[in-house]
């Protein structure tokens, strides 16, 4: 019988062809991916030691293992946070380059700044766009202080009181755009925070000059200045801010680079007390701290192990800066080798340390105690 088509068991398919490949298009997307990155520069893993904030997840990872660890008689196997440098710099060698980037071939100088994000991962950098301000007493505080703003929303069917009242008189009197949108629209553009039915549209914050900001603490019966080192956390920086004026300091300055700016959540934590303290940045804390030192002022910082206890702090009453460190940290070496004293909040259980805004909130209402008694 010619050929085998009558074989038993013939294949009744033709064969599967050779396997189909891209032909090497997609290589593209491999460019520009540079190296992996090592555990502890990963901000979302347990070892990360970087200088950036500590993600949430993070830090949840780092306590299970802290509490595994000591179940099992063990040293835990976790980063320290603030060890490593993970920010982009001048000069540097060998650093990861962002998705699409050239990256950093020879130890050339990238000439970056910011986080430095693993491959193929997007950093948020900041821009100078207009940020929205919501919720009541904000809005009001900030329209009653003529907070430049270029619009104000408010939601459909939002329950009028006295506030929502005068912040539409108000923005109307200064000419300010009123738009009515629906509330879920209201949600959307706020990203879910709470607003309250109202949100001002606000032009990127406008920073006083330091120097202006010292002189005019000077000019005071009582000068008194905040400085924050390192705190990254906008809401902390707003809560600082609120403090500040209540306790009649003239105003805060904070570092440009690895500390929080006034985002529409500063405001929004200092219930408009943004729009009465100026706020300066400064490009290096620790020269600005020398200058204010220079010109008379008594530099203080915050520390758990602080040689001085608070209520024995008598330059409270002479010209005073309160510097404040960052949540997890505290002071920088360099920060605290410029203060003239640190100074400990005694507390009386096993807390090991407070808040940064509310251990600012605490000295400066002491301070506030001391010049009122000493007045």
């Amino acid at each position: 019988m010619a050929g085998n088509s009558q074989r038993r068991g013939r294949r009744l398919t033709p064969k599967a062809g050779a396997p189909k490949g891209s032909g090497g298009k997609n290589k593209d997307s491999l460019a520009g991916r540079g190296r992996t990155l090592p555990a502890d520069e990963r901000p979302w893993h347990k070892a990360y030691s970087g200088t950036e904030k500590l993600p949430q997840r993070t830090a949840w990872k780092q306590d299970k293992e802290r509490r595994a660890a000591a179940e099992e008689g063990r040293a835990p196997k976790i980063g320290q946070p603030g060890s490593k440098d993970t920010t982009w710099g001048k000069g540097t060698k060998g650093v990861a380059p962002t998705r699409g980037g050239a990256g950093n071939r020879g130890g050339k100088p990238t000439g970056r700044s910011g986080p430095r994000v693993a491959p193929g991962r997007k950093s948020n950098p900041a821009k100078d766009t207009p940020e929205l301000l919501v919720g009541r007493n904000p809005v009001l505080e900030s329209l009653r202080a003529q907070v430049p703003a270029t619009a104000l929303y408010t939601a459909q069917g939002i329950d009028a009181d006295d506030r929502v009242n005068e912040i539409v008189r108000t923005a109307a009197d200064r000419g300010i755009a009123i738009l009515e949108i629906s509330r879920a629209e209201l949600d959307r553009m706020t990203g879910g925070v709470l607003h309250q039915g109202v949100g001002l549209q606000v032009p990127p914050f406008a920073y006083e000059p330091f120097e202006d900001l010292m002189a005019a603490a000077l000019e005071q019966a009582a000068p008194l200045l905040v400085a924050l080192d390192g705190v990254t956390d906008p809401r902390n920086l707003g809560a600082v801010i609120r403090s500040a004026a209540a306790f009649g300091a003239q105003g805060v300055f904070v570092p440009e680079r690895r500390a929080a700016g006034i985002t529409a959540t500063a405001w929004r934590t200092s219930a408009g007390a943004a729009a009465r303290v100026p706020v300066a940045q400064v490009t290096n804390l620790t020269r600005s701290l020398k200058a204010c030192r220079d010109a008379g002022f008594m530099v203080v910082g915050l520390d758990a192990d602080g040689d001085t206890d608070l209520y024995d702090l008598e330059a409270a009453v002479g010209p005073l800066v309160v510097v404040v460190g960052s949540e997890g940290r505290g002071l920088s070496r360099l920060v605290g080798e410029t203060c003239d004293l640190t100074v400990s909040i005694p507390m009386v259980s096993d807390v090991e340390s407070l808040n940064a805004s509310v251990a600012a909130a605490v000295t400066l209402a002491e301070v506030a105690r001391r010049r009122a008694v000493e007045g």
